[in-house]
Protein backbone atom coordinates (compact mmCIF):
# COMPACT_ATOMS: atom_id res chain seq x y z
CA UNK A 1 0.00 0.00 0.00
CA UNK A 2 1.28 3.43 -0.92
CA UNK A 3 0.72 5.59 2.18
CA UNK A 4 1.61 9.26 2.52
CA UNK A 5 1.28 11.87 5.19
CA UNK A 6 0.25 15.42 4.51
CA UNK A 7 1.53 17.32 7.56
CA UNK A 8 0.78 20.83 8.70
CA UNK A 9 -0.66 22.98 11.43
CA UNK A 10 -3.88 23.59 9.48
CA UNK A 11 -4.80 26.53 11.73
CA UNK A 12 -7.27 26.67 10.03
CA UNK A 13 -7.54 24.40 7.00
CA UNK A 14 -8.00 26.35 3.77
CA UNK A 15 -9.09 25.61 0.22
CA UNK A 16 -5.38 25.52 -0.67
CA UNK A 17 -4.79 22.72 1.83
CA UNK A 18 -7.84 20.86 0.54
CA UNK A 19 -6.55 21.15 -3.03
CA UNK A 20 -3.29 19.43 -2.04
CA UNK A 21 -5.04 16.78 0.11
CA UNK A 22 -7.53 15.97 -2.65
CA UNK A 23 -4.85 15.62 -5.29
CA UNK A 24 -2.66 13.52 -2.98
CA UNK A 25 -5.65 11.21 -2.45
CA UNK A 26 -5.58 10.47 -6.18
CA UNK A 27 -1.89 9.53 -6.11
CA UNK A 28 -1.68 7.48 -2.91
CA UNK A 29 -3.74 4.57 -1.60
CA UNK A 30 -3.99 6.25 1.79
CA UNK A 31 -3.31 9.81 2.90
CA UNK A 32 -2.94 10.73 6.55
CA UNK A 33 -3.57 14.40 7.21
CA UNK A 34 -1.13 14.86 10.09
CA UNK A 35 -2.06 17.80 12.31
CA UNK A 36 1.06 19.04 14.05
CA UNK A 37 1.03 19.83 17.74
CA UNK A 38 3.61 22.53 18.27
CA UNK A 39 3.80 23.89 21.82
CA UNK A 40 6.10 26.68 20.62
CA UNK A 41 3.44 27.98 18.25
CA UNK A 42 0.35 29.85 19.37
CA UNK A 43 -2.66 28.38 17.57
CA UNK A 44 -6.12 29.89 17.22
CA UNK A 45 -7.73 26.45 17.25
CA UNK A 46 -6.79 23.62 19.60
CA UNK A 47 -5.38 20.45 18.10
CA UNK A 48 -8.67 18.69 18.80
CA UNK A 49 -10.66 21.46 17.08
CA UNK A 50 -8.42 21.32 14.03
CA UNK A 51 -8.64 17.53 13.77
CA UNK A 52 -12.43 17.61 14.05
CA UNK A 53 -12.80 20.38 11.42
CA UNK A 54 -10.50 18.56 9.02
CA UNK A 55 -12.29 15.24 9.51
CA UNK A 56 -15.54 16.93 8.53
CA UNK A 57 -14.22 18.73 5.47
CA UNK A 58 -12.31 15.72 4.08
CA UNK A 59 -15.07 13.20 4.72
CA UNK A 60 -15.74 12.88 0.97
CA UNK A 61 -12.30 11.32 0.48
CA UNK A 62 -12.58 7.66 1.45
CA UNK A 63 -8.80 7.13 1.57
CA UNK A 64 -7.99 10.15 3.76
CA UNK A 65 -7.74 9.94 7.54
CA UNK A 66 -6.81 12.59 10.08
CA UNK A 67 -4.43 12.19 13.02
CA UNK A 68 -2.50 14.56 15.24
CA UNK A 69 1.15 14.14 16.11
CA UNK A 70 4.01 15.82 17.89
CA UNK A 71 7.71 15.62 17.26
CA UNK A 72 9.54 15.37 13.98
CA UNK A 73 7.40 14.93 10.90
CA UNK A 74 9.75 12.34 9.44
CA UNK A 75 9.56 10.26 12.63
CA UNK A 76 5.79 10.38 12.45
CA UNK A 77 5.95 9.25 8.80
CA UNK A 78 8.12 6.31 9.81
CA UNK A 79 5.79 5.38 12.68
CA UNK A 80 2.88 5.28 10.23
CA UNK A 81 4.87 3.31 7.64
CA UNK A 82 4.35 6.15 5.17
CA UNK A 83 6.67 6.20 2.18
CA UNK A 84 6.06 9.85 1.38
CA UNK A 85 5.53 13.26 2.90
CA UNK A 86 3.33 15.46 0.70
CA UNK A 87 4.01 19.17 0.82
CA UNK A 88 2.22 21.94 -1.03
CA UNK A 89 4.03 24.78 -2.73
CA UNK A 90 2.23 28.07 -3.28
CA UNK A 91 4.86 30.52 -4.39
CA UNK A 92 8.56 30.35 -5.21
CA UNK A 93 9.50 31.60 -1.72
CA UNK A 94 7.97 28.42 -0.23
CA UNK A 95 10.43 26.29 -2.16
CA UNK A 96 13.64 27.21 -0.32
CA UNK A 97 12.31 26.28 3.12
CA UNK A 98 10.51 23.17 1.85
CA UNK A 99 13.61 22.03 -0.03
CA UNK A 100 15.74 22.42 3.10
CA UNK A 101 13.21 20.42 5.14
CA UNK A 102 13.04 17.71 2.47
CA UNK A 103 16.83 17.31 2.46
CA UNK A 104 16.89 17.15 6.26
CA UNK A 105 14.13 14.54 6.29
CA UNK A 106 15.94 12.50 3.63
CA UNK A 107 19.08 12.60 5.77
CA UNK A 108 17.10 11.38 8.80
CA UNK A 109 15.08 8.72 6.96
CA UNK A 110 16.35 7.76 3.52
CA UNK A 111 13.28 5.60 2.79
CA UNK A 112 10.82 8.49 3.07
CA UNK A 113 10.37 10.63 -0.03
CA UNK A 114 9.07 14.18 -0.10
CA UNK A 115 6.54 14.86 -2.84
CA UNK A 116 5.86 18.48 -3.76
CA UNK A 117 2.53 19.46 -5.29
CA UNK A 118 2.04 22.92 -6.72
CA UNK A 119 -1.19 24.47 -5.57
CA UNK A 120 -3.65 25.65 -8.16
CA UNK A 121 -3.11 29.28 -9.11
CA UNK A 122 -6.40 30.41 -7.58
CA UNK A 123 -5.23 29.21 -4.15
CA UNK A 124 -1.62 30.42 -4.35
CA UNK A 125 -2.20 33.51 -2.20
CA UNK A 126 -4.09 31.74 0.59
CA UNK A 127 -2.39 31.10 3.91
CA UNK A 128 -3.87 30.24 7.28
CA UNK A 129 -2.25 33.37 8.72
CA UNK A 130 -3.94 35.58 6.14
CA UNK A 131 -7.28 33.86 6.71
CA UNK A 132 -7.04 34.48 10.47
CA UNK A 133 -6.09 38.12 9.98
CA UNK A 134 -8.94 38.79 7.55
CA UNK A 135 -11.44 36.99 9.81
CA UNK A 136 -10.21 38.84 12.91
CA UNK A 137 -11.29 42.11 11.28
CA UNK A 138 -14.63 40.71 10.15
CA UNK A 139 -13.54 40.38 6.52
CA UNK A 140 -14.97 37.93 4.01
CA UNK A 141 -13.27 34.52 4.10
CA UNK A 142 -15.92 32.51 2.22
CA UNK A 143 -13.69 32.18 -0.85
CA UNK A 144 -10.72 31.04 1.26
CA UNK A 145 -12.11 28.32 3.56
CA UNK A 146 -14.99 25.83 3.63
CA UNK A 147 -18.28 27.04 5.21
CA UNK A 148 -17.68 24.98 8.37
CA UNK A 149 -14.34 26.72 8.93
CA UNK A 150 -15.85 30.11 8.17
CA UNK A 151 -18.41 29.51 10.91
CA UNK A 152 -15.73 28.41 13.40
CA UNK A 153 -13.71 31.53 12.63
CA UNK A 154 -16.76 33.70 13.26
CA UNK A 155 -17.25 31.96 16.61
CA UNK A 156 -13.60 32.43 17.59
CA UNK A 157 -13.56 36.10 16.71
CA UNK A 158 -17.18 36.64 17.82
CA UNK A 159 -17.79 38.59 14.63
CA UNK A 160 -19.97 38.45 11.59
CA UNK A 161 -17.82 38.31 8.48
CA UNK A 162 -19.07 40.49 5.67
Amino acid sequence: MRRAICPGSFDPITFGHLDIIGRASLIFDEVIVAVAQNPLKSSLFSTEERVKMIEEVVSEYKNVIVHSFDGLTVNYALSQKAGAIVRGLRVISDFENEFRMALTNKNLACDVETVFLMTKAEFSFISSSTVKEVASYGGEVRSLVPPLVEGKLKEKFNRTCR
